[in-house]
């Protein structure tokens, strides 16, 4: 497939990333067609037409890209072609072309910040210390003591720096050691770095989740890190169980020089009309002041991937006023693009122990907001948290530190279709990760046959929010937290939409903004008390009105 197949895909709005809705596709746990276990490329191509029954604007597609898949594909061996477990580039193209005129665009998973150890990029360069990729990684000598550098950690725990016998020197991974960083400051690794970015665009690619954005440099000088105060740790970005909260991460990543590199990538993607970049930024300090500066004013992606709403804490009232104020004081120009689960994460349902109600609730709340939206594959159909067995975790996270944090398993196992069988549809032999039996009731098949089911309520909030232009592109003023009661008001070119969401389990009542509001329907929720100026809402429960 050439550039030219860019030009088939949905046309209408260059801009339509700015407040769409992309769902996450982990392909491992989507659809196995092959019949090894593990989802592929053509089974998420026979399941698009239930993608396009959501209503949403684009898909992402977690990476499927030639790997040894110690990390599942965040460990790339090739950039350019498909791991055969996935299928081939023939099924990718196939299933862009199929995306493409079912109306959804294709955004993939780039990894640009390191590649597997068995990448023949990283092979070359640690073969001697003059060849022509030396300098594609991040080397550096022992200290006289033969210590490491520096003291940068990995994110997936213990230090960052491995010993290399062939060159005599460490290389870094903020990952796993298996996993060497990429050296930025290397213009031929960019260079190297854009043109793939190239070739999935002329392969009809719409746009691109670039994995850890704010990885990609590091300090030249490899700098220590100072130590972080106990009160200032969190475990927005790893969990508490692990040292690298005990640092503040001044020098391995979030570097100025970013900016440079984001441009360059920016001047590329703006060559294809339409494309456009989500870039997660993986920091549990600055999180928002990145998301603001590597989207402002064009020079960066157009949106940033935020973890606000993927921590652990509840997320109550007054936690979303705090977030939206911050960003209006930090990044009043930036653009998020907002998450309640990813593959990466405990599923929302039970990370804030939601029921049938709450998760209404909150699937609306998150089509209210301003910014753009990234649901998760099952998050449609309120699928908890899955608990897996320690003989049957693959995570090496969880598995680094079972029994304290059980790893990212949870969140990955197989979508579930239909009820009938213990693979819930996934798979005729047995997954790479167990389906979970709870599922099996919240299927898809199982929730198509009841009018009440989570999955419509998706549907009729997406639809809500994509024939919106208040609700996709508009400003939000006045966000209040009353108590459990969150209010703000969505306005765009002229129309306003007031939002109110009780977040809790008691009746809440606020006054509401002067003038006359007409109830939007299909959305839920209870009309505004007449002629007393507030608003009455019982628990878990909502209302968009609009100005008359």
């Amino acid at each position: 497939m050439t550039a030219t197949a860019a030009q088939t895909a949905p046309a209408t709005d260059l801009d339509w990333w700015r407040g769409g809705v992309i769902y996450q596709i982990y392909p491992r746990s989507y659809q196995d067609t092959s019949g090894d276990g593990i989802g592929d490329l053509n089974g998420i191509t026979a399941r698009l037409p239930y993608v396009a029954s959501l209503g949403v604007d684009a898909i992402w597609i977690s990476p499927f890209f030639t790997s040894p898949m110690k990390d599942f594909g965040y460990d790339v061996s090739d950039y350019r072609d498909v791991d055969p477990m996935f299928g081939t580039l023939a099924d990718f193209d196939r299933l862009v072309d199929t995306a493409h005129r079912l109306g959804i665009r294709v955004m993939i998973d780039l990894v640009l910040s390191h590649t597997s150890d068995q990448h023949p990029w990283f092979q070359e360069s640690r073969a001697s210390r003059s060849n022509p990729k030396s300098d594609w990684y991040v080397w550096a000598d022992a200290k006289p003591d033969g210590t490491a550098p520096n003291n940068w950690l990995s994110i997936f725990g213990g230090g960052g720096w491995q010993w290399d016998v062939r060159r005599q020197q460490y290389y870094y991974h903020a990952f796993l050691t298996s996993q060497p960083d990429l050296n930025f400051h290397c213009p031929e690794v960019q260079d190297e770095l854009l043109d793939v970015t190239r070739f999935w665009l002329d392969r009809g690619v719409d746009g691109f989740r670039l994995d850890t954005i704010n990885f990609y440099m590091h300090d030249k000088e490899l700098r220590d890190n100072p130590a972080l105060p106990p009160e200032r740790r969190n475990a927005k970005i790893a969990p508490a169980v692990n040292p690298y909260n005990h640092q503040e991460h001044l020098y391995s990543k979030n570097q100025p020089e970013n900016l440079l590199f984001l441009k360059r990538f920016r001047e590329l993607l703006d060559e294809y009309p339409g494309a456009a970049a989500v870039g997660e930024v993986g920091d549990a300090q600055f999180g928002m002041e990145l998301l603001g500066e590597y989207t402002r004013d064009g020079h960066g992606v157009q949106m940033c991937y935020a973890f606000e709403f993927l921590a652990g804490d509840p997320l109550t009232a007054q936690r979303v006023a705090e977030v939206f104020d911050k960003m209006q004081a930090v990044a009043p120009d930036g653009w998020a693009c907002w998450a309640f689960s990813n593959h990466d994460v405990t599923r929302h349902v039970t990370r804030w122990g939601l029921d049938a109600q709450g998760a209404r609730c909150y699937a609306a709340l998150i089509m209210a907001l301003r910014g753009s939206v990234c649901l998760y594959q099952g998050e449609e159909l309120g699928l908890s948290e899955a608990r897996v067995a320690y003989e049957d975790l693959q995570d090496p996270y969880g598995i680094e530190f079972w029994p304290e944090f059980q790893g990212r398993d949870g969140c990955r196992t197989p979508m579930v279709w239909e009820p009938s069988n213990v693979n819930g549809g996934f798979s005729d032999v047995k997954p790479w990760l167990p389906v979970a039996s709870e599922h099996l009731g919240n299927s898809v098949a199982a929730q198509e046959t009841r009018e009440d089911a989570l999955l419509h309520h998706y549907r009729a909030v997406v639809a809500l929010r994509i024939g919106s232009e208040v609700l996709r592109k508009g400003d939000q003023l006045d966000t209040q937290a009353h108590g459990d009661m969150l209010t703000f008001t969505r306005e765009w070119q002229g129309e306003r939409i007031f939002c109110a969401f009780n977040l809790g389990g008691e009746v809440c009542t606020t006054h509401m903004p002067e003038g006359e509001w007409q109830f939007i329907e299909g959305v839920g929720g209870m009309d505004p008390r007449k002629g007393t100026g507030g608003i009455s809402l019982g628990p878990w429960q909502y209302t968009l009105l609009r100005a008359a």
